[in-house]
């Protein structure tokens, strides 16, 4: 089987018993987020192997062409964003395989999070609500759902936990786009939590501080 080539990072002092699956932005690599798993400050009582893909390099339409680390291209930068659908559904499929191995490995899909930054969380939409098993919880940080109109859920993700965060003052991906994939899974009947930070497109102490908690407390259900 051929996966993604991945950074890993365990937190804990016992055998592994959740993991973490997290798809970095459009440019970056799996590199990108590595810093961020000390500044949780996950218990020790929790053993989490986090999981950070690197996504192939690959032309970018509205970059005039320029190869960079994308899981898929982005066709025009209007409010909607025109993007390859059939990649970013490769890169969805790509990311399943990983939530496939956690659970070879010994991880019930119940105790494995998907979380994407930017074009990592519009793939990460895609790929946690069409996976046929039921997985502990999704994290979409300043992105979009990309995949909304034709998207085909698993009836498994009917009940999936879903946060959704996003700059108030994001110049890349504008914050209404946070709101309109809020509307939107809504509209399909998910309960989602939706969270603004004063900040641009990244990545806060407050924000991240935010997710330790949601983490341990999906954790601890």
């Amino acid at each position: 089987m051929n996966y993604l080539p991945c950074e890993e990072v365990e937190t804990g002092e016992s055998p592994v018993s959740a993991s973490v699956i997290w798809l970095h932005g459009l440019g970056a690599d799996g590199h990108d987020f590595v810093p961020l798993v000390p500044e949780l400050n996950l218990p020790a009582t929790l053993s989490v192997r986090f999981i950070f893909p690197h996504a192939p390099s690959i032309p970018i339409t509205v970059n005039n062409g320029y190869i960079m680390p994308a899981w898929y291209d982005i066709l025009e930068m209007n409010l909607d964003r025109k993007v390859d659908e059939s990649q970013l559904v490769a890169s969805a499929l790509a990311a399943q395989k990983l939530i496939d191995r956690e659970i070879a490995r010994g991880v019930d899909s119940k105790r494995i999070f998907l979380v994407g930054f930017s074009q990592g969380g519009a793939v990460v939409y895609q790929a946690a609500l069409t996976y046929p098993q039921p997985l502990a919880g999704l994290l979409v940080m300043s992105s979009y759902f990309a995949t909304a109109n034709n998207i085909v859920p698993a009836a498994a993700n009917r009940q999936l936990p879903i946060l959704i965060q996003h700059g108030l003052y994001d110049t890349v991906v504008s914050e209404t786009l946070g709101q309109k994939a809020y509307s939107q899974l809504q509209a399909k009947g998910y309960e989602v939590a939706y969270e603004t930070y004063p900040m641009d497109h990244s990545v806060c102490a407050e924000q991240i501080n935010a997710i330790s908690t949601w983490l341990q407390q999906s954790l601890h259900k």
